[in-house]
């Protein structure tokens, strides 16, 4: 049975721009697979200046997965993007600023390094990433979404441009097609071989209304974040804007070791124990954040990044930005990164809409240079967050 979504086909037709069988310049038909943060700043900053654009996500709709914890937002990059969209109010009655705080802890409990800027004197203040998330939607029009969309293939069409398959069945023709559609991206084949490479596993558990079910926990917390970090360990525990708090574990080992724990199929006492016995010796302030988690919370997932440095030739149909561009350990960096992409990208093309080979050239070259830089300080960071002496490294970086 054909299952094309005509609708589709005839919206990115009807928003076209190089020349029509009539001669008559039009925009080009932009699609843009993946509606996490980078992808709706590109959308966002598009319909901004006037450039259509279609927004292809996975998900069923806006709310229809947990969006993690929270961010901090850094002014050269995130900021700027919300900015730009004029978000700036939004962001400032959304964010919290004492999320800022952060503590460095040893296995022992003891505190070596302290960040508590005071107040009003916070650089990058944190936003729940579900907050930002609807932030951002609400410069995409509601017409340029497309929700429930799983890409799974692409042809290039004779003409140039691509034809793109759904899941669902439907398909639809772009003549740039973006790929925002993260670490496993689909629409990374088209540019590169390079792939994803294996770094840690992580484990998120979560503690709900913690203020007022674990006190005792949300006072040692306090309103930011901390990290406990030695052993080739790494514990932490984060603050988020609906009172809940994440606990993270985690540890140097090898891709395969989340799925042979079978944590989905353990009582939760056994996973408790399984938990405490990777931190043999360190303090019980610390491993209590364990004990205080809500059973059955917990997620793993494994931490990849791409090779730092990772290039390709630049094509006028296609590109990339964010973590399918350029995924980075989690250190602060990546959703920052993929908002200034989406800036960057929006703009190149809005200057160059007749000429994509031009945007998309200076667009990459800038991404190139700018994102390698920061790969390879995530890269330090997360090799220094995990080393056996991780505090004492720490502590020596933040001075």
């Amino acid at each position: 049975m054909d299952t094309t979504d005509t609708t589709d086909t005839a919206d990115t037709t009807d928003t076209t721009d190089a020349t029509d069988a009539t001669g008559t310049t039009r925009k080009p038909r932009i699609a843009v697979v993946g509606g996490g943060i980078g992808g709706l700043v590109l959308a966002g900053m598009l319909h901004s200046r006037g450039i259509p654009a279609t927004v292809y996500e996975r998900d069923t709709g806006l709310d229809a997965r947990a969006q993690g914890g929270s961010l901090d937002l850094h002014p050269e990059s995130g900021q700027r993007a919300l900015a730009e969209l004029g978000l700036a109010d939004a962001f400032r009655a959304e964010s919290r600023p004492e999320g800022e705080a952060l503590r460095i802890l040893d296995p022992a409990g003891d505190t070596v390094a302290r960040h508590a800027p005071e107040p009003g004197s916070g650089r990058r203040p944190e936003v729940d990433r579900g907050a930002l998330r609807k932030m951002l939607m609400s410069r995409v029009p509601e017409t340029a979404m497309r929700w429930g969309r799983h890409l799974t293939g692409t042809e290039q069409l004779p003409a140039g441009g691509h034809r793109l398959f759904f899941a669902d069945g439907d398909r639809t023709d772009c003549d740039l097609l973006v790929g925002a559609d993260g670490g496993r991206s689909t629409v990374r084949a088209l540019l590169t071989d390079a792939r994803p490479v294996h770094l840690s596993a992580y484990l998120q558990l979560t503690i709900v209304d913690a203020d007022r079910r674990q006190p005792h926990v949300a006072e040692f917390v306090g309103p930011g974040s901390l990290m406990a970090l030695g052993d080739n360990l790494n514990l932490g525990a984060q603050r988020s804007g609906d009172g809940s708090i994440r606990v993270s574990v985690t540890l140097r080992t090898d891709d395969g070791w989340i799925d042979r724990q079978r944590f989905g199929g353990a009582e939760w006492a056994d996973t408790v124990t399984r938990l405490h016995a990777l931190f043999p010796g360190w303090a019980p302030e610390l491993t209590g954040l364990i004990d205080a988690c809500d059973p059955g919370s917990l997620v793993g997932r494994n931490i990849e990044a791409m090779p730092v440095g990772t290039r390709w030739r630049s094509r006028q149909d296609v590109t990339l930005l964010g973590d399918a561009a350029h995924l980075m350990p989690p250190v602060g960096e990546g959703a920052n990164q993929a908002m200034l992409d989406g800036v960057l990208l929006a703009r190149a093309v809005s200057e160059h809409s007749d000429d994509l080979t031009t945007a998309i050239t200076a667009y990459e070259a800038e991404m190139f240079d700018r994102t390698a830089e920061m790969a390879e300080g995530s890269a330090r960071m997360e090799e220094m967050g995990l080393a056996p002496d991780a505090a004492e490294r720490l502590k020596s970086f933040f001075g």
